[in-house]
């Protein structure tokens, strides 16, 4: 049957501009009754066709957008072309690594797909319904388009249940030993924990932030907060930091950043790693008088929906303000937000409020803070004009005069 989903009047305009979620308050009436994942027509009020998405009956985010065309059919071929012209466009644009995102959910116009490659490893997040529903359809495509020799699933993610799924990972073709996979980034190489680290197994999207990190890197001291298996770290090392001090509060991921160092031939006696609490390090730190040249805070995700937005942005601001008082004259901040509820603008805002705050406990009159460049993710995390919700990632770089 061929379901579908009428607008309210007021409700039709993002959808129409080519926003690819419609809110279940947006919609008027339901006809038909489609299973979850299934697809639909969206209406306007008066009957006039919008576009054609996958219905989530449980979710706030009741229906994704697939096509704004009317004649596109949504079957086995629109995920193969779809997926063809994801992977192009990263063979066009990315260089210097074979860890990549081929499949940036929404921006490929795949909503609720996440796909990284590693090597010859491809690790999906299936986060929708819509792309839950046509999982065979993708999976096939992708062992055709990747010929990859291991594929692994890392549905492990909260947000399934707001879709009524529940998580899941596993390998779903080949084999796997266990080893963490080895990929190379502009020289680095990293080991990937693809079945039990953070998200997919590594911080993709931050590439060329380590790259810049790396290039800034030459004998400073520097601080990586938030280290995780040490991406920052590495890069700062490859650089040629004079020391690095890694603060992260999972042995496991610092066991492996230990573990590639020693791959990567740098030397042990420039490093320090600490399994302690990032927030009473920061106030240790700062206690001991301790300063350094370029100072790293990339936290996890503070704010996982709008609700949490203010404790996050508190969390936020009290980590930066620390930061700043860390930093020698010259020194730099890299600071970052992955929070999808935190704006750029509220994180603009509360790294403004931050530096005042800094300021306010400094002697020094001739002190002061300068964004130097705004951060963002990497040519293979592209974002939809008409989606700036999708830009989670966002970062500044900024430097203490």
């Amino acid at each position: 049957m061929n379901c579908s989903i009428t607008l309210e009047a007021s409700k039709e305009r993002p959808i129409v501009r080519r926003h690819p979620w419609v809110y279940a308050t947006a919609i008027k009436r339901v006809d038909g009754q489609p299973k979850a994942g299934a697809t639909v027509q969206i209406l306007s009020q008066d009957g006039r066709w919008i576009a054609k998405g996958a219905y989530s009956p449980l979710s706030k985010i009741r229906v994704r957008v697939w096509s704004w065309s009317e004649s596109e059919a949504i079957d086995h071929a629109f995920f193969k072309r779809k997926i063809s012209t994801a992977i192009q466009h990263r063979q066009q644009w990315v260089r210097g690594t074979n860890a990549i995102r081929l499949i940036a959910g929404e921006a490929d116009g795949l909503p609720g797909l996440i796909v990284d490659q590693y090597d010859r490893v491809i690790v999906c997040q299936f986060l929708s319904a819509g792309v839950e529903y046509w999982r065979d359809a993708i999976i096939g495509a992708l062992l055709e388009q990747t010929r990859c020799t291991l594929m692994v699933e890392r549905s492990d993610a909260a947000v399934r249940a707001r879709e009524g799924l529940a998580e899941q990972s596993g390998i779903l073709f080949g084999e796997h030993d266990g080893e963490p996979i080895s990929v190379n980034e502009h020289g680095v190489q990293y080991g990937i924990d693809v079945l039990g680290g953070h998200k997919t197994g590594f911080y993709i999207d931050q590439r060329d932030n380590r790259r810049m990190v790396s290039e800034l890197s030459k004998d400073r001291r520097v601080l990586n907060m938030f280290c995780y298996t040490g991406g920052f770290s590495l890069a700062a090392l490859q650089g040629g930091a004079k020391s690095v001090m890694s603060v992260d509060s999972s042995g496991d991921a610092l066991a492996l950043a230990q573990r590639q160092m020693i791959m990567n031939g740098y030397s042990p006696e420039l490093a320090t790693w600490h399994d302690a609490d990032a927030f009473a390090t920061l106030r240790e730190l700062r206690g001991a008088q301790e300063k350094f040249d370029l100072i790293v805070l990339d936290p996890p995700k503070f704010a996982p929906s709008a609700q949490h937005l203010e404790r996050a942005l508190k969390a936020y601001k009290e980590i930066n303000r620390a930061a700043l008082q860390l930093l020698n004259p010259g020194g730099l901040l890299f600071t970052f937000s992955c929070s999808g509820a935190v704006s750029p603008q509220h994180f603009e805002q509360m790294i403004a409020s931050s530096v005042s705050e800094a300021l306010g406990h400094m002697q020094d009159e001739a002190t002061n803070y300068r964004v130097m460049q705004r951060l963002a993710a990497g040519l293979d995390h592209p974002v939809l004009a008409s989606f700036p919700e999708g830009e989670y990632l966002k970062g500044l770089l900024l430097q203490r005069t």
